[in-house]
């Protein structure tokens, strides 16, 4: 199972919201400007960082120099996800070298466009992003609800050729009450790679989100708050 240490950008900085909520902002300054976040998360043994741009995911900004800068600054690989509600945002990510790109409200909006990202860059590059609240999809930076119940979602994307899932639990994002494993189980069966979000605090979550087999988690808040270290999760996560 991987894990995957969040940098989440507002401002040009990085920072940790609460459920979402721009409001809620703690800003982890002491820990440096964000290439040498995510370079911290390298050296300490993270093979992947996930990337979000809040400021886009919110429509009050853009990061995209800042995650440029992250990017070319690393050796491992990067997801980036946040606000992309364009192909054109999208392929620019993937030109700044992304590895993967995470898309919510444009995979509802227009499921087309994931089709056609697909086609042109392959299903290792593409992940749509499963919101919810309490199993209900919600986009446009959380805060538009939808009709779509989470398995469906799932299944729908499934269907269309998309390997690779995050799936956020929004009421437990940055609120550190454990990952929501009873949501997860919906998406498991579907062949797809699901990767967890929302609500790690401890190795003990790290352990029970790797026994249920998810693919990989995102750990925000437990990390910057040093309830663990990367390389204790590391190790949790390669346990069998």
């Amino acid at each position: 199972m991987l894990i995957m240490p969040a940098v989440d950008l507002m401002s040009g900085k990085v920072v940790r919201l609460l459920m979402g909520d721009p409001r809620s902002a703690k800003y982890y300054e002491h820990f440096g400007e964000p290439v040498s976040v995510a370079k911290r998360w390298e050296s300490e043994g993270a093979s992947w960082v996930h990337i979000v741009d809040l400021d886009a995911a919110l429509g009050i900004g853009d990061n995209i120099s800042v995650i440029s800068s992250i990017i070319q600054s690393l050796r491992i690989q990067a997801q980036v996800g946040g606000g992309i509600r364009s192909l054109e945002r999208a392929r620019r990510l993937i030109a700044t070298g992304a590895a993967r790109i995470v898309i919510g409200s444009l995979a509802f909006k227009n499921p087309g466009a994931i089709e056609m990202l697909l086609n042109e860059f392959g299903d290792d590059r593409i992940a749509v992003a499963l919101d919810h609240l309490n199993g209900m999809i919600r986009v446009g930076g959380w805060r538009e609800s939808t009709s779509f119940r989470l398995r469906e979602a799932a299944k729908f994307f499934t269907d269309m050729g998309v390997k690779f899932f995050l799936v956020t639990s929004i009421q437990r994002d940055g609120v550190m009450s454990g990952p929501d494993i009873e949501n997860l189980f919906q998406v498991l069966d579907l062949g797809a790679n699901i990767i967890a979000s929302g609500g790690v605090r401890s190795l003990d979550d790290i352990a029970a989100l790797r026994d249920i087999g998810v693919y990989g988690v995102i750990v925000g808040r437990a990390l910057y708050e040093g309830l663990f270290s990367l390389s204790e999760a590391l190790k949790v996560a390669l346990k069998h």
